[in-house]
């Protein structure tokens, strides 16, 4: 059992170091009987330890322990320098597209907050100008009644003094009728009295 793991450490050790040319096997030594380690206990006597019995040297088994975490680690370590390197590259690649997200973002917000400010001043333009038209209607509709008002006075003055006209010449034909039948009846009378009758009224005859 010794002999295996001495010769696994000799395997350990040659793997890690660059490989010497070969050369003809040396004889293995055969181990000679090593007393083992008893408690401090001095009542106890030694014990001989055969060599199957012979336990592992604990130096060379920890100095094969810690070196074989040398290598992990080492391998581990150029394993994860390959990853961090990757990591690091997936991140910094995330943090550029989160900032050229961030930047359209930004962007296609500001377009809109541009284009709603132009349409809300088109809108307040239009409005300005249609206030400004429906003023000036007015102010048409406004002079138009005006002048409607004086054409209908007018006209209904001149409808006054058409009537007066008209009233005076009634008057007049009035008058004058009353006139003829007064000098009628005074004719009338006078041919009644001298008995003589009109000259017109017989030359008709």
């Amino acid at each position: 059992m010794g002999e295996e793991e001495v010769k696994k450490v000799d395997a350990e050790t040659t793997s890690e170091a660059p490989a010497p040319p070969p050369a003809a096997p040396a004889p293995t030594p055969t181990p000679e009987p090593v007393a083992a380690e008893v408690p401090k206990d001095e009542s106890k006597a030694l014990v001989p330890v055969t060599p199957s019995e012979e336990k592992p040297d604990d130096s060379k088994a920890l100095a094969i322990v810690e070196k074989a975490p040398d290598a992990i680690v080492e391998a581990k370590s150029a394993e994860g320098s390959v990853n961090r390197d990757a990591v690091l590259e997936r991140l910094t690649t995330e943090k550029r597209l989160a900032l050229i997200l961030a930047w359209e973002d930004s962007e296609k917000s500001k377009a809109e907050n541009k284009a709603q400010k132009k349409a809300s001043s088109v809108g307040a333009w239009e409005n300005s100008k249609k206030a400004a038209i429906e003023a000036e209607l007015r102010q048409i509709e406004e002079k138009l009644e005006k002048k409607k008002a004086q054409y209908i006075e007018k006209q209904k003055n001149k409808i006054a003094a058409l009537h007066k006209q008209a009233e005076e010449k009634r008057i007049m034909i009035e008058a004058k009728k009353g006139e003829e039948l007064l000098k009628a009846e005074e004719l009338a009378a006078k041919y009644k009295a001298t008995g003589t009758g009109p000259k017109k009224f017989l030359g008709i005859f």
